[in-house]
């Protein structure tokens, strides 16, 4: 593995990233699995904590989750089917032309694409498809939304990494040169309590660069605002994210 590839944003809460992250929907790899010319082998990479990995096996025979962190790797949910290994995106131990499915979810913006998407043409077979996948700041109720709203550009904005840009426009601005596949919509969502939402905020990379950087959480300097428009804090109110799937077939 090259170091000089890999931009940690997320080793010192990789623990918490695993139980705080939505999940993808179920339907997205179903209409993967569809799409793909077999169900031998899906690379997951840059798995992060494995739930794509996890939600991929429900359809593949094998499949490899990739990540550049050991800390995210060992915290990775563990399934019989799935094999994680702590290798970068742009150089994965793989034969050349064995890979069914390649998937990259809500982490293609840390990649050297250039790297990767030649890795991504050696490892497919014919007829594979990559997609990757992204989604930006959520909805909940406009009250709420608007303190998440003044924390995200305000208090945080400086602290976001630039290549957050990317998962903003929906990696519209990203090169994919691959034969584009229509991908139908679908939708992201979670029910949470007010604890499981802090909890998923403080996994942000900017919330831990601005810990870092002064010492103190800036999700409970909001908390006392948050619960007054969230209601009683056990109250589930259900999370939107808009999900982006950019999906082509590697010829």
């Amino acid at each position: 593995m090259n170091d000089t590839l890999f931009k940690d944003h997320f080793s010192r809460v990789a623990a918490g990233y695993r139980t705080a992250r939505p999940r993808y929907p179920a339907a997205l790899f179903e209409w993967l699995a569809n799409e793909s010319p077999d169900l031998t082998l899906a690379w997951d990479a840059g798995c992060g904590n494995g739930q794509a990995s996890i939600a991929l096996a429900a359809h593949f025979q094998h499949v490899v989750g990739t990540d550049p962190s050991s800390a995210q790797i060992e915290n990775a949910e563990r399934h019989p089917r799935v094999e994680y290994r702590v290798e970068c995106a742009e150089a994965p131990a793989f034969a050349d032309h064995g890979v069914s499915l390649v998937t990259v979810a809500q982490a293609m913006h840390w990649f050297d694409l250039d790297r990767f998407y030649g890795q991504v043409r050696r490892v497919a077979k014919p007829g594979a498809m990559l997609a990757a996948w992204t989604y930006g700041l959520c909805w909940i109720t406009a009250e709420v939304d608007a303190i998440v709203g003044r924390l995200y550009s305000d208090t945080l904005g400086s602290y976001w990494p630039p290549e957050r840009r990317h998962t903003e426009d929906g990696y519209s601005n990203l090169p994919f040169p691959f034969d584009a596949v229509e991908v139908p919509p679908f939708a992201m969502t979670a029910t949470w309590s007010l604890p499981q939402f802090c909890a998923y905020v403080r996994t942000w990379s900017s919330t831990q660069r601005y810990v870092v950087a002064n010492g103190h959480d800036p999700v409970a300097t909001i908390e006392p605002e948050l619960a007054a428009a969230w209601g009683q804090p056990s109250i589930a109110h259900t999370v939107l994210w808009p999900l982006t799937v950019r999906a082509g077939r590697i010829g």
